[in-house]
């Protein structure tokens, strides 16, 4: 490796990872660094967070990398540890934690807001020697307001005193295009505080789509630290099924507060799935699934499940029913299957390719049985009824994988360096 490499941070977020054999090992998602106490030398850079198959983050040595480049991060011979990263004590990531930053200029006094910090390597080691950074008080003579500086590390103060308050603006720029999932991800390893202000820099549909991703404790966690207005925005934003099961876990008084705050069309949906038990048909179903009546065309059906908001599981098949066609529909009629709807002229009628042969299960069916339908059938959702064979909802492969695995699995996609 070349003497004198520097690259900021953020510029290596989201870069491609490859072993010698330039096989990809996943990509970058964070720097670890030790920040020094005092007059606040450089902290040294102890490794990277790498992302691996099945959203898993492990920690990679510095010292394991070989070069840096705009388009890769490349590692030497030797084996990876796939133990999941946890991050210890003393140890700080640069991008979830050290961007948005308030810190000042140690010869005015000035404050400013970190923008992106630069590591660069030594003889011996790998250190953050650079800092990007956005002045928004006061000013030097002569200089506009918010202007933007890159300082030497020693040329601020701040960085190991706790902060209050600090954004997440450019923490979210880094990670624009990560996957909620992802996202989540990214929050889990960070401090309550943290997390709670990324929340707030995101938007209702993004911290929404977020939550749904989050382990139960961390989306209690940060729904009460939102105030209630905006609380019952993001609930509202929610899938239904998504939004009863985090009310499921909030006191019943709490939990009541917040379904009054919704607008009433968007709470009455999770009040109907709340008076199921979690471990049914009617506990598992989401009220939203794509319900349109008999004399639709393959061409309208195709259309209605192309909408990019709709998981591949509810995007797989359409329910058929009579009027009306909210939930708890008219009379359900069947299932017409996507790949049926591909194979028939797009002005056919979406009743003459109906099928009636899966029956649809009682709100009231056990998860085991549900479990049972699906790998019988090999569906990827069923239907849900009442005793008057109204539609109620359908049950999504991927709502019973939610709570067959074990609670904490959401917790445990990564694997933690030594």
């Amino acid at each position: 490796m070349s003497t004198g490499t520097r690259v900021f941070v953020a510029r290596l977020a989201g870069l491609p990872v490859f072993d010698p054999n330039a096989d990809q090992v996943g990509r970058v998602r964070d720097v670890v660094v030790a920040l020094r106490i005092g007059r606040e030398p450089p902290p040294r850079v102890l490794g990277l967070v790498v992302e691996i198959q099945a959203r898993r983050r492990i920690f990679v040595p510095i010292g394991r990398v070989t070069s840096v480049d705009p388009e890769a991060v490349l590692l030497s011979t030797g084996t990876v540890s796939l133990r999941r990263f946890d991050k210890r004590p003393g140890e700080t990531l640069v991008l979830a934690e050290l961007l948005d930053r308030k810190v000042t200029l140690r010869e005015s006094g000035d404050a400013v807001s970190v923008l992106d910090i630069a590591m660069e390597e030594t003889r011996t080691d790998w250190l953050l020697t650079r800092v990007a950074v956005r002045r928004h008080s006061g000013g030097l003579r002569g200089r506009r307001r918010g202007e933007v500086l890159q300082l030497e590390w020693d040329e601020v103060d701040g960085f190991s005193l706790p902060e209050d308050g600090q954004g997440a603006a450019n923490l979210l720029a880094v990670f624009e295009k990560l996957r909620p999932a992802d996202l989540a991800g990214v929050m889990h390893d960070l401090s309550g505080k943290r997390r709670a202000e990324i929340a707030a820099a995101l938007d209702d549909e993004r911290l929404a789509d977020v939550l749904e991703e989050m382990p139960e404790d961390e989306q209690v966690e940060l729904l009460g630290g939102l105030e209630d207005e905006r609380a019952a925005d993001v609930l509202e934003a929610m899938a239904p099924d998504d939004a009863a099961d985090l009310l499921g876990e909030l006191p019943p008084a709490e939990a009541q507060r917040l379904l009054q705050l919704m607008e009433p069309d968007e709470a009455e949906p999770v009040r109907q799935l709340l008076a199921y038990a979690d471990n049914t048909a009617g506990g598992l179903m989401t009220s939203e699934p794509v319900i349109l009546p008999p004399n639709t065309t393959v061409a309208e059906a195709l259309a209605r499940i192309r909408h990019a908001d709709l998981s591949p599981s509810l995007a797989a098949q359409v329910y058929v029913v009579r009027p009306p066609y909210e939930t708890p529909t008219g009379r359900y009629l069947g299932t017409a299957h996507f790949q049926r709807l591909l194979r028939e002229p797009p002005s056919s009628l979406i009743s003459s390719v109906v099928d009636t042969m899966i029956d649809p299960i009682a709100a009231d069916c056990p998860l085991a049985e549900v479990t049972r339908h699906l790998a019988t059938y090999n569906l990827v959702a069923v239907p849900v009824v009442d005793s008057e064979q109204r539609l109620l909802g359908a049950v999504t492969v991927d709502d019973v994988l939610d709570h067959l695995l074990p609670a904490d699995w959401r917790e445990s996609r990564g694997v933690t360096h030594g």
